[in-house]
């Protein structure tokens, strides 16, 4: 009781999916609700807050270590089950941890085999441990999967997938995810994400559906490759017309029908990027 008393004080002003998580594990032990005096976030290792003179912290075994807090408590250990730990302690002594458990949105690991039957190379960067990263990756199927990593860590591996002459979409919705968002080619958000993610992403995808992404990046290379059509398509016809020009075979009637039939193809061409009477009702 104490080890979640405490926590829910010091995340009640976070907005990480894991304080998320204290608070609504705080309210089914109905435990009163209890605003901190002080609050401070560090990210990638937690908060650090003050109750009634007494300093609270919750995150990181690296965060308790920075301020004094010894975490050498044989009832306290790492998490074997791929779950994240969160480590609480208050007025400079170690109350406990809490194990919290990733649950997969339904639609993830849909969305992720989707992306790698279109080509696309998934990575997932977590600030989580090694250990729950790699479970959680393996169940989604994503090609590869690196945790324990602090803000500007996953920045610079995005920097260095660019560096590489990869083309980068980092898809987020944290504050931590913040810095990876403004560093890759295409920063998307989910809507129901921080405020702080979705003002450094270049797109918003309303609510969290990842499969929303998916149908995006559908769009956007049939988009793409229509567009090409056209393009390649105006350039040969232009062609051919230069060419019977040159060679006398173009009048002034034929040059106009071979024009407007061409515009009316390349327009005929782009409706297929319409969305049929099924996706409008979507």
């Amino acid at each position: 009781y104490q080890v979640i008393a405490a926590a829910s004080i010091a995340e009640r002003k976070s907005e990480h999916p894991l304080a998320k998580a204290i608070i609504a594990h705080a309210a089914d032990f109905a435990v009163p609700t209890e605003e901190p005096d002080e609050f401070f976030y560090t990210p990638g290792k937690g908060v650090r807050a003050s109750s009634r003179g007494e300093e609270i912290l919750v995150g990181s075994k690296a965060l308790l270590l920075e301020h004094g807090v010894k975490c050498a408590n044989p009832l306290v250990g790492e998490s074997a089950d791929g779950a994240s730990q969160v480590y609480v302690a208050r007025a400079g002594r170690l109350l406990g941890s809490i194990r919290i458990a990733d649950v997969l949105r339904p639609e993830a690991k849909q969305a992720v085999a989707a992306m790698r039957q279109m080509g696309v190379r998934t990575v997932l960067l977590s600030g989580d441990t090694q250990g729950a990263t790699i479970g959680v990756g393996r169940e989604l199927g994503v090609d590869e999967m690196v945790g324990e990593l602090l803000p500007e860590q996953k920045a610079s591996w995005v920097k260095d997938l660019r560096r590489k002459g990869r083309k980068v979409a980092m898809v987020g919705d944290g504050i931590n995810d913040a810095p990876a968002l403004v560093e890759a080619d295409v920063g998307i958000a989910m809507g129901s994400g921080t405020d702080v993610a979705r003002e450094s992403a270049d797109i918003i995808l309303i609510g969290n559906d990842l499969s929303k992404f998916v149908e995006t990046l559908r769009v956007a290379r049939r988009c793409r490759g229509i567009i090409m059509q056209n393009f390649v398509g105006t350039l040969a016809v232009d062609s051919v017309g230069v060419g019977m020009a040159a060679f006398g075979l173009l009048n002034p009637l034929l040059a106009a029908i071979i024009h407007v039939v061409s515009e009316l193809a390349f327009i005929l061409n782009s409706t297929r990027l319409l969305p049929s009477r099924s996706q409008a009702r979507h």
